[in-house]
């Protein structure tokens, strides 16, 4: 019994060592996924840029700048210009998706060619991995020169956002279950087997305080108030040394007389009712006091 219990304990130490590891990996799991999200973002801004730089030079101007791209929604972006310029939609259409392709996560968008002025939509197309979806018109008619802002809308893929929100919300989860598994592998004193902690299991002998009662093989064994009270302490604390001067206080005090002998004696009474199961015992620990073994 006694290396029963030194296994689950070492089986709980090393369940507890496992869960913190786990959860110590998911914190750092969700913090890459951020700084591996914060990226994807800051490289999608350069392509974006990419793209109002090629626009320019496509219109003949090498000289003006692109304006800071504009993040105006989660996944809308907004490319400005410094001058006026003019595109043809085909162009457009094809420099937009050859410097996408480099963003693995852009494979659906939509792009709208905005007027400065009134926001009003001068062109625009939707791309789509399925080729049915795509919508793609008036590619052949050169566009006006003019103040124009670019806005391009992707497609949430739900990857980062899920797996994200999985793993955080798994950490509520993981607890729970550590919770439930040091709970269950819990190294076993003296299990109480009602709520009033009045019965013990010890080794296969069951001690009963309330009633004081031992069941020993099916065999029912009666038990004074002082041996009850008694093995009740050692009960609590099972393969623990207990001292002769607290059993002597905890048993006697109350009565005003304490016994040198009394405690000898009722420890020999105890020995002889529990001497029915050969793996439990009371011991004598030298110059300290006693101790209940059981396996």
């Amino acid at each position: 019994m006694s290396d029963n219990r030194n296994f689950i304990s070492g089986k709980s130490k090393y369940l507890y060592v496992l869960i913190l590891l786990s959860f110590i990996a998911v914190i750092c799991a969700a913090f890459s996924m951020t700084d591996s999200a914060g990226f994807d973002i800051a490289r999608r801004e350069v392509l974006l840029r990419r793209i109002g730089h090629e626009l320019l030079l496509l219109s003949g101007d090498s000289i003006s700048r692109v304006l800071p791209v504009n993040k105006i929604a989660e996944n809308e972006y907004q490319i400005r210009f410094e001058k006026e310029l003019t595109f043809q939609p085909g162009l457009l259409v094809n420099t937009i998706r050859r410097l996408l392709a480099k963003d693995p996560l852009a494979s659906d968008y939509v792009v709208n060619v905005l007027n400065s002025g009134n926001s009003s939509v001068a062109y625009g197309y939707a791309i789509s991995k399925n080729k049915k979806d795509e919508i793609v018109a008036c590619i052949g008619r050169v566009q006006p020169k003019a103040r124009y802002m670019i806005n391009i809308k992707f497609k949430p893929t739900g990857v980062n956002i899920t797996k994200k929100g999985y793993i955080l919300g798994s950490l509520p989860f993981l607890a729970f279950v550590g919770f439930i598994f040091l709970r269950a592998i819990k190294p076993r004193r003296a299990i109480l087997n009602d709520q009033r902690a009045n019965v013990f299991t010890l080794g296969s002998v069951l001690f009963d305080a309330k009633e004081r009662q031992l069941v020993i093989n099916k065999k029912v064994i009666d038990l004074t108030g002082t041996e009850t009270r008694l093995l009740l302490i050692f009960a609590l604390s099972p393969n623990q040394t207990i001292e002769r001067s607290r059993l002597q206080k905890e048993i006697w005090e109350d009565e005003g007389v304490i016994v040198g002998r009394s405690l000898d004696m009722f420890i020999s009474k105890l020995r002889k009712k529990l001497e029915l199961d050969p793996n439990i015992n009371i011991v004598v620990i030298r110059s300290k006091g006693y101790k209940l073994e059981y396996r």
